[in-house]
Parts: C-alpha cells; sequence; structure tokens
C-alpha cells in the first residue's frame, strides 16, 4: 500500500492538516496517510527537524515523508530528495539538510516546472508531489535537479579524552532534556581510559551513575540515560526536569571523564 507520513507545525485547531489530506486523497484515493505530529513548534525547524529524524526510519523503506513546517508567509522554494532509502518533500528552508548525517542521492526542485504562486504550499504543492511519489512516479520527472538547495548545520559536540561537550537539542512532553551526546561516543571514550570513572554535568547539577530506565530512581528524582535514540536524555521521574532544573533548549551539558 503507497504510504505517506505527514508532519507540520498545523496544530489540531484549523483545517490546514485535513486540506492537505484531502488533496493527496484527490491524487490517490488509496494511500495511507499518517501523522507523526501536528504540534510541531510554530516556525522550529530544529523541533520539526528532530521529530522526523526520531521517526522516519521505523517505517517501510520507500516511505515518502510530507513535511510542512514554517511554510506560510515566505517564498521557500519546494524541494523533494532521496535520502537513506526514503523520499522527503516539503520546503526549502533547510528543514531537510537537518534529519540525517547522509547526504540525499538526488534533490529536485519541484516548483521550478509549475512556478507556483500560493499562500498554502503544504496543499497546493506538496500534497501532490508526495502523492505522486507515492503512486510510483519517478522523483526525475518532478522537477530539475538541484545543487543549491538549502543546507544548515546541526549542532555539533566537542569529544576530547577527558570531555564531551554537547547541548539540550530538545525539552519533550514530559519536560525532559534530550542531548546530542551519542551513547558510542560515550562508551569510546570510557574504552579509551580504561575506566568507568565520568561525571554529567548540567547547570547546577553533577552526576555520576547512568540509568537503564526512567524508574530506576524514586518520584522527584534526577535520571541519567541513553534512551531509545542512543542520545543521552536527563529527566525526573514523574517530574518536569527543565522546569525545576531551569534548563531548556541550547543549554550545555558535558560529562568530564578522569583518567
Amino acid at each position: 500500500m503507497a504510504l505517506i507520513t505527514f508532519t507540520s507545525d498545523f496544530g489540531k485547531e484549523d483545517h490546514y492538516a485535513a486540506a492537505v489530506k484531502a488533496r493527496i486523497l484527490k491524487v490517490n484515493p488509496n494511500i495511507q496517510i499518517i501523522d507523526i505530529s501536528h504540534e510541531v513548534e510554530p516556525f522550529n525547524l530544529s523541533h520539526g527537524a528532530y521529530v522526523i529524524k526520531s521517526a522516519f526510519r521505523e517505517f517501510p523503506v520507500g516511505t515518502v515523508h510530507l513535511i510542512a513546517v514554517d511554510t506560510f508567509m515566505r517564498k521557500w522554494g519546494a524541494v523533494a530528495m532521496k535520502l537513506e532509502e526514503h523520499y522527503f518533500v516539503g520546503p526549502d528552508n533547510g528543514i531537510l539538510s537537518l534529519i540525517s548525517n547522509e547526504r540525499p542521492s538526488i534533490v529536485v526542485d519541484t516548483n521550478k516546472l509549475k512556478n507556483l504562486q500560493t499562500t498554502f504550499p503544504a496543499k497546493d504543492l506538496y500534497a501532490g508531489i508526495a502523492a505522486n511519489l507515492a503512486s510510483n512516479k519517478s522523483i526525475q520527472d518532478l522537477g530539475p535537479l538541484k545543487e543549491d538547495w538549502t543546507q544548515l548545520l546541526n549542532r555539533q559536540i566537542k569529544a576530547t579524552k577527558s570531555l564531551i561537550a554537547g547541548n539540550v537539542i530538545r525539552v519533550d512532553t514530559y519536560g525532559n532534556l534530550i542531548t546530542n551526546i551519542p551513547k558510542h561516543e560515550f562508551e569510546n571514550i570510557l574504552k579509551l581510559n580504561g575506566n568507568n570513572n565520568f561525571e554529567i554535568k548540567l547547570g547546577r547539577e553533577k552526576m555520576a551513575q547512568l540509568h537503564t530506565s526512567y524508574h530506576n530512581v524514586e518520584p522527584g528524582e534526577c535520571f541519567c540515560i541513553f534512551n531509545s535514540l542512543g542520545m543521552l536524555e536527563i529527566g525526573i521521574n514523574s517530574g518536569n526536569a527543565s522546569n525545576l532544573l531551569g534548563l531548556t533548549f541550547d543549554n550545555p551539558v558535558s560529562i568530564h571523564f578522569n583518567p
């Protein structure tokens, strides 16, 4: 069955998401549409990219992912790309460059052929493109190759034998602080040092223990885990770590290793 995922900053109170889905189904009523989220913070490319990159690999190879974040009141172009054997359709505002560290195998300018002017590109442009891709139309037929698509840089960690310095890249619904510090980097430095001596620092807090579950600590206590995405996450059991620790997006988090 043809499959399209849909992620946007449209929210749930207005008609926008429904109108986009209706346009997809007009092209092919047999397409299955799965919502990833419509609660991306408006205009927040970092949030949108985090949601998409956390979910898209769970879908079958060949899935089409329609992305509509920060599309209103701008003059972004529209692009389609093939990346990690998945297809992505959305605005050329840089969000597609933040969802993977790999390079796309092809990027096409999907508005070059039509040069469509619209205040609702997700419905009038992206929806039809995504529907055509999901209906097995070749991506090469959707527009000319685009070499100068907008590319942004994700926040990078700094890693040495004695330190990993990163940032909070997402505060989730529960107030948990998700960082860009990956488990494999942490394990590599532990192996390099030949011991298990480390200290996690964030704000005024210092922790020297990792947990394997959110419930390894008592309610109200802090936990540090490497989550299902393999990223360091700090939270409070049955509490909101962001509020209680006074930390939010982009705050520094570091792991210090003792030889």
